[in-house]
C-alpha cells in the first residue's frame, strides 16, 4: 500500500504543526486554459503521494506521511518566468497538460515554507471559463460543485484532495495505481445532475468535504470525484 493508506488512519484531531501542501501554478501572460491547468493540479498532487519517493523508507516519506495523518491542506500559488523556474528547484512533481503546468511541492510546516514559494501570490489566478471536450472511456472524474462560487486557487487545491482520495478509495479496493498516469479529468457538473450525495460502493466514487476555511462553509462538498 502507498503512503494514501494513512488518509484511512487520521483520528480527526488538529495536528500540532500546521502543513500544507504548496500547488504552484504556472500563469504566464499568455494564459493556460483553465481546465488543463486544474487537471495538471490535480495529477501533480496525487503524483507526489505515489512517488516511491514518498513511500516508506524513501526521503520524502516523514513530511507526506506527517501531511497525510494531520489534515490535508494545500495552497496553490501562481508564478511565471523566473519564478516558476526558481520552483522547479524545490523537491516536488511537476504535471503539464495541453500546455498548462503545475508542480505540487512537499508539504512542509507552513512556518518553513521557502521564501521561494512564500513571495508567490495566492489569489488573482481568475482564468476565463472553457468548454473541454467528452472525458475519455476509463479516465477518473473529478466532477466540480457548480452551485458554489470558487476561483481557480480554491479549485486546484480542491482537485488536488479529490485525486489523493480517489487513489486512495482505489488502492484500497485493489486497483494497481502503479499502471495509472496519475490523469483525472476536471469537469464542471451540470446543476441538474450535481449529486453530492455517493458513495465508493455504489457509485466509485468520493465527495470532497471542505474544512471551510477559505471561500465556502465548512462542510461544503466541492469536488466529487469518481473513478473511470
Amino acid at each position: 500500500m502507498s503512503v494514501l493508506s494513512g488518509l484511512f488512519d487520521r483520528d480527526g484531531a488538529e495536528p500540532s504543526v500546521v502543513r500544507a501542501m504548496p500547488v504552484i501554478l504556472r500563469v504566464e501572460r499568455d494564459l493556460p486554459g483553465r481546465t488543463p491547468l486544474l487537471e495538471a493540479a490535480a495529477a501533480a498532487a496525487v503524483a507526489v503521494c505515489l512517488d516511491e519517493r514518498a513511500q516508506e523508507g524513501g526521503e520524502w516519506h516523514p513530511l507526506v506521511s506527517a501531511w497525510i495523518d494531520g489534515r490535508i491542506r494545500k495552497v496553490s500559488r501562481r508564478a511565471r518566468g523566473a519564478h516558476w523556474h526558481a520552483v522547479q528547484d524545490l523537491p516536488g512533481v511537476t504535471v503539464s497538460v495541453d500546455g498548462a503546468s503545475a508542480r505540487a511541492l512537499l508539504p512542509w510546516p507552513v512556518d518553513e515554507t521557502p521564501k521561494t514559494v512564500s513571495r508567490l501570490q495566492i489569489s488573482g489566478t481568475e482564468l476565463p471559463m472553457d468548454e473541454p471536450g467528452p472525458v475519455a472511456d476509463g479516465v477518473p472524474v473529478l466532477w466540480v460543485n457548480p452551485t458554489v462560487e470558487m476561483t481557480v486557487g480554491k479549485l486546484a487545491a480542491q482537485v488536488g484532495h479529490g485525486s489523493m482520495l480517489l487513489a486512495a478509495m482505489a488502492e484500497a479496493d485493489g486497483v494497481d495505481l502503479s499502471k495509472w498516469d496519475c490523469h483525472c479529468a476536471v469537469r464542471l457538473s451540470r446543476p441538474g445532475e450535481w449529486n453530492p450525495d455517493v458513495s465508493w460502493e455504489r457509485d466509485r466514487a468520493v465527495a470532497v468535504r471542505d474544512a471551510g476555511f477559505t471561500e465556502v462553509e465548512p462542510g461544503t462538498v466541492t469536488v466529487v470525484a469518481q473513478w473511470g
